[in-house]
């Protein structure tokens, strides 16, 4: 068994801060036994209401880790309950909200979220097609202080530009790719990390194999990629574009929603900590596992010390191995 990684010791002693960018959602969620079939109903055994979305959720992870996370990207109007519910969440947290931008008249993006007895979650999502008219803050103003950029490939239209930019000074960028991305998509060569949730991945390779999927999209980039498998670990090249895998942590699942983004916003934090690929990918799958054991989505990230403490008693998730 390898010996416990000291995370506190390697990280710089000023936390790095994390530009997360995406939308902010209000999150109603409600446990369910089943879900209903069409024009049918059912009844919850428990509701909850939250925030959520890929970037507010992985800042919610960098911050309970010890990094610094802000979040930036399109709210709807000010005055609006969802916006000021948001923005007390996020203070508590301690993320700092002064670059979202919030834009006159509009509503703030709300789902409807369906938890059944495996932890597995159903999402309906309202998104205003007008938020996508953002303009972010200058790039000179986001990027000072920035350690690296998180941001989702859906985000595409309204952060390509930052991105080019942040690369230029040496900056990280890390794409959460959970939707198909074109081949021809600016954050492909804008990214020095693109991490893929195996749909997207065989959406966007357009192959059901994962590891062809990886190796047909090598070709077009020069990003770190990798795919993320759930319960079945993850999936990723070397430098040498051999393929390793990375096994996931196995626990009881209970609530899966907010897992994914409290991994990358881990692996982004490891990456700014300069942690080795397989190192960042193990305390990324060691942080979604333990948040997949509580409810609450995001908000059930675990602390640093609880990572650490699995990382050294466990001996799933360990440095990656080959995969043939």
């Amino acid at each position: 068994m390898d010996e416990p990684m000291n995370f506190h010791a390697a990280g710089p002693k000023i936390p790095p801060r994390i530009l997360c960018i995406g939308m902010p959602v209000r999150d109603l969620t409600f446990r369910v036994q089943e879900l209903p079939e069409r024009g049918f109903k059912e009844n919850a055994s428990h509701f909850d209401e939250i925030c959520g979305g890929n970037a507010l959720n992985a800042a919610i992870g960098i911050a309970r880790l010890g990094g610094r996370a802000s979040i930036c990207g399109p709210m709807g109007d000010a005055r609006e309950t969802s916006s000021r519910y948001i923005f007390d969440k996020l203070a508590h947290e301690g993320i700092d909200t002064r670059h979202i931008v919030h834009m006159p008249s509009l509503v703030t993006p709300i789902s409807n979220i369906m938890i059944d007895p495996s932890g597995e979650r159903t999402i309906v999502t309202f998104r205003d097609p007008d938020l996508w008219k953002v303009h972010l803050p200058d790039a000179g103003e986001l990027l000072e202080d920035c350690h690296a950029i998180l941001t989702e490939n859906r985000c595409a239209e309204f952060c390509t530009h930052l991105c080019v930019e942040a690369r230029r000074r040496g900056i990280p960028v890390i794409v959460d790719v959970d939707r198909t991305m074109s081949l021809r998509e600016g954050l492909l060569t804008a990214s020095s990390h693109l991490v893929f949730s195996s749909e997207a991945l065989q959406a966007t390779a357009g192959t059901a194999d994962d590891a062809e999927a990886l190796h047909k999209i090598a070709k077009l980039t020069p990003s770190f990629l990798a795919g993320t498998r759930g319960a079945l670990g993850t999936l990723w090249l070397d430098e040498q574009h051999n393929l390793q895998q990375t096994p996931a942590f196995p626990v009881h699942t209970v609530d899966t929603l907010g897992a994914g983004d409290v991994f990358h916003g881990a692996f982004a934090l490891a990456i700014t900590e300069k942690q080795p690929i397989p190192n960042a990918l193990r305390f990324a799958s060691a942080a979604a596992a333990l948040k997949c054991t509580r409810f609450g989505g995001a908000f059930a990230a675990p602390q640093r010390a609880e990572v650490e403490e699995l990382l050294s008693h466990s001996q799933a998730g360990s440095p990656a191995h080959s995969h043939r």
